[in-house]
Formats: C-alpha cells, structure tokens, sequence
C-alpha cells in the first residue's frame, strides 16, 4: 500500500469519526433547542440610552451536549420592539439539560416612552414578549435552529424593582 493511499484512508475514516458527533442530525432523532426570554433586566437608562441585560434559557433535549456559537435577535415587548441584533458568543448546553445565557445590550427606548411608562404602572402584570431569530449551533456542521417564540415576562425587572 502506498503511503498516498495510506494517507487518504485515514483521513476518510477520521472524518467517518468525526461525522458520529452529528448522527443524530442525520439520523431523525435530533431535537430543536428550546429558547425562552426569561428576563429583561434595567442595568442603566437615562433619556438617550437603556442598557439592559436579556436573560435566556436554552434547554437542549438531546443526549449530546449542544455547541452554541451565536444568536440573532429581535425583541419585541407588547409589540413594541425592545432590541434586535447579533450576538457570536461560544458556549455548550450539556445533553439533556438547560443553561441560561444573559445577553447585554443597548437600546433607545424613547419614541415607546408613553407605552412603557403605562406598562410600568402595573408592575405585578405579565408582558408579553415575541423573540424572533436564528440559534446558531453546531461546530464542524452548523445548524441554524429558527426561533419564534411568544410567551411572557415578569415587569418588575424592566421598572428596577
């Protein structure tokens, strides 16, 4: 056997290897993460700016650990919307199991000033929140996961309370 030949065989069979990681992406048992908005918290806000931290959740349903490598978004609170943007942090979500990923972020909140200050009024009431985006995941073989979620959030977070 030649040593080309050689060479080529092992790579072949190291990238065979490396494929099992995805198996279950090829094979039909791959399930979606689930993202949920838990938490919009005010760090900072004057007139000009809000700086705020997004709180996420992502469970990972499957029995390999999951490689997130970023998130697009778009955050619309009582359809108002909050934020959008893009973020290309590196994290894992263990197999069978969830990590909350906190995400800050600017945003200038003036022209909903009105809207808001009315939300804020009743701080014990829920708002809903519509998340929109891509979850970037995987490492050698990407995979967007599509988000579009609804649920809602507690208001004491946004008044500072």
């Amino acid at each position: 056997m030649s040593a080309c030949t050689l060479v080529l065989r092992s790579i072949g069979l190291l990238s065979l290897l490396g494929l099992t990681g995805c198996a279950t992406w090829f094979t039909g048992n791959y399930q979606d993460p689930q993202v949920h908005l838990v938490k919009v918290e005010v760090v900072k806000a004057n007139m000009l700016q809000q700086r705020l931290i997004l709180r996420f959740r992502i469970d990972n349903p499957n029995g390999r650990s999951l490689p997130v490598r970023g998130l697009s978004y778009s955050v619309r609170l009582e359809d108002m919307l909050l934020t959008e943007g893009d973020a290309s942090d590196w994290f894992s979500v263990a197999a069978n199991s969830g990590e909350y990923y906190e995400l800050p972020v600017r945003t200038n909140l003036w022209q909903h000033a009105r809207e808001l200050s009315r939300l804020l009024k009743h701080p014990e009431r829920a708002i809903r929140y519509e998340l929109r985006g891509e979850l970037r995941t995987g490492v050698l073989f990407g995979h967007d996961v599509v988000l579009n979620h609804t649920g809602v959030i507690d208001a004491r977070g946004l008044s500072g309370r």
